[in-house]
């Protein structure tokens, strides 16, 4: 066992201290992403949703650091992860829709300047939509209208189509709504 510790010294040391660096970086980024998330009074459900993509980012990131440091040839792993992510881009290209709705989720946790509770109108010629925001999931929204209908609307037309803010806060405290 002092064998191994003493042959594989160095490749140790700088998995430690990438590892290391890599925790306080998440940390850094945890961090900042519940700041922005409480500032904008974001869902508590919705900073640990995208603590989640942020740990699966990292997870990705620490595997890629320490096969290089171990030997790992360069082209060893970028094939195995063009690989994976060609596997995963084909099954998801049959339902891209989800892929969208995701990435348009967390776009929403950064800039989307409504929140749960606020009144919006829809802008759709189609099927024009006014109502509440009653809760933001990673790949849709949850609409209330004002006949108590219960509307899901994917994150990614939310991106899409022209949206206004009819009232903020328009759900008061005792859970009824101002409709």
């Amino acid at each position: 066992m002092l064998n191994f510790f003493k042959t594989y010294q160095q490749e140790l040391l700088i998995t430690f201290i990438a590892l290391v660096l890599l925790f306080i970086f998440q940390s850094l980024l945890k961090s900042f992403t519940t700041k922005a998330g409480n500032k904008a009074s974001i869902n508590v459900a919705r900073i640990h949703l995208v603590m989640r993509y942020i740990n699966a980012l990292f997870i990705m990131v620490a595997v890629f650091i320490i096969a290089m440091v171990w030997g790992a040839n360069v082209n060893q792993i970028v094939l195995i992860f063009s690989s994976v992510f060609t596997v995963i881009g084909i099954g998801l290209f049959a339902i891209w829709s989800i892929l969208s709705n995701v990435t348009s989720g967390v776009i929403m946790f950064f800039s989307f300047p409504y929140k749960i509770g606020d009144k919006i109108k829809i802008h759709d010629k189609d099927f024009p939509i006014e109502a509440i925001i009653e809760d933001i999931k990673a790949f849709q929204l949850h609409l209330r209208t004002t006949e108590g209908e219960l509307i899901t609307y994917p994150n990614n037309l939310m991106l899409q189509k022209p949206v206004s803010l009819v009232e903020k806060d328009a759900v008061m405290d005792d859970g009824a709504s101002n409709l």
